[in-house]
């Protein structure tokens, strides 16, 4: 069932929704910090305080007091098994685990994909080309080794974005929420195919919260004539300034646990003696 502050009929309840969701909004990156002893055996304290952030903008970030001697994957996992994710997203070019070693790759099939080089990677949300039986809620990066330079991620609460959208006109939330509102073709390459798929950028999950499926990508991306000067909106919104975008680099020791908000990677520089490296697991369910 669509909440009634989702309904675009409904204002009075929306703008109930809109203060109390602005009223706890972050200001400043230090306000999504949560310091932890160990991500492998959270506290009570400490969960509280993930699933608070969580609660206010989809996403925190953790910062271990110490680097540990382990298995950063299986530490990882076991955040995750806390956070009450179970199902991994295991694509193509993860481990045999499920888990993504994000790295550089200067040859093999890892090297044709813009998450193993030093180039960018423009505003999306995780998974925006899967099906819809393998939906992207919740994203997971643990930080193993950070590059020599650059290489922040920006993030913004993409329940933020729809607000700004909504305020400006509800018919782009209309056009974004039809199901042809944005196409992603088909991949052919051996080992690495999978169809075209049609869906929402917007649209709610069975537990009536938000969900967001979105690629600032201008090719291989096909937007509904409906949907297309939303589209337009939303690249304006993410490239201009706003105090909802916070920017910040992932030390090790350092992860990002969030339910699959809008996100960038910037360029960085790689030292091959330290390389960069980071752990990714994303999960179709959503953290609550």
């Amino acid at each position: 069932m669509i909440p009634s502050y989702f309904q675009l009929d409904d204002g009075l309840d929306y703008q109930r929704w809109r203060a109390e969701k602005m009223a706890g909004a972050p200001q400043c990156v230090a306000d999504l910090v949560v310091e932890v002893g160990d991500i492998a055996a959270l506290t009570e304290a400490e969960h509280a305080a993930l699933l608070a952030r969580l609660g206010r903008c989809n996403m925190a970030v953790y910062a271990e007091r110490q680097r540990r001697q382990r298995d950063d994957k299986q530490a990882l996992k076991a955040l995750a098994t806390r956070l009450g994710l179970a199902s991994l997203d295991a694509n193509a070019l993860a481990d045999d685990d499920g888990i993504t070693p994000l790295s550089v790759h200067r040859e093999g099939t890892r090297s044709r994909y813009i998450p193993y080089t030093e180039r960018p990677i423009t505003w999306h949300t995780d998974g925006y080309y899967n099906p819809p039986e393998r939906t992207v809620r919740a994203l997971l990066l643990h930080c193993a080794g950070r590059a020599a330079e650059g290489g922040a991620n920006r993030l913004m609460d993409h329940e933020m974005l729809y607000i700004q959208l909504r305020d400006e006109s509800p018919d782009m939330i209309r056009a974004l929420m039809e199901p042809d509102a944005m196409t992603i073709p088909g991949n052919d390459e051996e080992g690495l195919a999978r169809p075209a798929t049609v869906g929402p950028v917007f649209s709610i999950n069975a537990d009536g919260t938000l969900h967001m499926r979105y690629t600032a990508r201008a090719r291989n991306v096909i937007w509904s004539e409906a949907a297309a000067p939303a589209a337009d909106a939303i690249r304006r919104l993410l490239d201009g300034p706003s105090p909802h975008i916070f920017k910040h680099v992932l030390e090790p020791g350092q992860g990002l646990v969030s339910n699959n908000p809008l996100h960038t990677r910037e360029p960085f520089k790689d030292d091959p003696a330290l390389p960069r490296l980071l752990y990714r697991a994303r999960y179709h369910e959503r953290i609550s």
